[in-house]
């Protein structure tokens, strides 16, 4: 007996099943490994690291920023010239005028970076003494001739109407003259006031008073300003009634004397209408104005 035929629809239902089964096997297997694997991801991004460099004992420092750089130069510059405007400063006080006017000829620059020192270091004043003695001026008669004994940067000259003679150890300004401030080129009994503000700092200042002595006249005045630590005996520096009474012995009265200020002293003397100079004067050692050395 022959086993019974196959219908042919039913033959090709069961070859379609097969075939819808193997479709589904390929597909889920497609899904589960692809034939080409994908490329990984880029691993995140890192920051740079900051380059370094070794120190003097090998090990590795971080470069420092560009600004700390620029700043931390700016304080060695001024450290420099803080260094620098000391020495030139302790020169100034520790030697005679002379000495002082040669050394800064031979090297003008010099006395600009002694200049900027100074004027850094009075910015630090609550206030200035030259401001005083030229408000002192504008008080007083215009017409009167001036000589301004270490000037600076001539402040007094720029600030008032009088005619002033501007004097220092350098000039790098036509209407300052350059000279040794005990021998002027003045004429005697030419100026009504002589002016030294922070000024009398060579080892023979009393040269300086006697110069200023020489050009007055007659009646004229003397202002002094000068540091306060300079003219106390407490603390090694001056009797300022020492100074006084030596200034007086040769020709002058005193006629006020300002100390309210905690930075510094202002003398004003008028000279005698006749004057005699005594022949030997006492005078004190004025202390030298020294700034610690950081």
């Amino acid at each position: 007996m022959e086993p019974p035929q196959e219908s042919a629809a039913g033959g090709r239902k069961r070859r379609r099943r097969g075939g819808a089964r193997n479709r589904r096997k390929l597909s889920s297997s497609s899904q589960q490994a692809p034939p080409f694997p994908e490329a990984a991801p880029p691993p995140p991004s890192s920051p740079p690291s900051k380059r370094r460099r070794k120190d003097g004992t090998g090990q590795a420092t971080a470069t420092p920023k560009r600004g700390s750089t620029s700043s931390l130069l700016d304080k060695m510059r001024a450290r420099l010239s803080g260094g620098h405007f000391r020495m030139l400063n302790e020169k100034l006080y520790t030697c005679s005028g002379q000495d002082a006017f040669d050394y800064f000829k031979n090297d003008p620059t010099l006395f600009d970076v002694y200049h900027t020192g100074y004027q850094e270091q009075m910015s630090h004043w609550p206030e200035q003494p030259v401001n005083v003695i030229i408000n002192w001026l504008k008080s007083h008669n215009t017409s009167w001739t001036v000589a301004d004994f270490g000037c600076g940067n001539a402040a007094v000259a720029k600030n008032v109407k009088n005619k002033v003679f501007s004097i220092d150890l350098v000039s790098d300004d036509p209407s300052v003259i350059a000279c040794d401030m005990a021998h002027t080129p003045l004429d005697q009994s030419s100026v009504d006031v002589a002016i030294f503000c922070l000024s009398l700092m060579g080892t023979n200042y009393p040269s300086y008073l006697e110069e200023a002595n020489r050009v007055l006249k007659p009646g004229g005045w003397l202002v002094i300003a000068e540091v306060r630590s300079r003219l106390d005996p407490n603390n090694g520096g001056a009797d300022p009634e020492k100074f006084s009474k030596a200034i007086i012995q040769l020709g002058f009265s005193l006629v006020s004397k300002d100390m309210k200020n905690k930075m510094f002293i202002l003398f004003y003397f008028r000279k005698k209408e006749k004057s005699k100079v005594a022949k030997s004067i006492d005078w004190p050692q004025l202390k030298a104005c020294i700034y610690k050395r950081r």
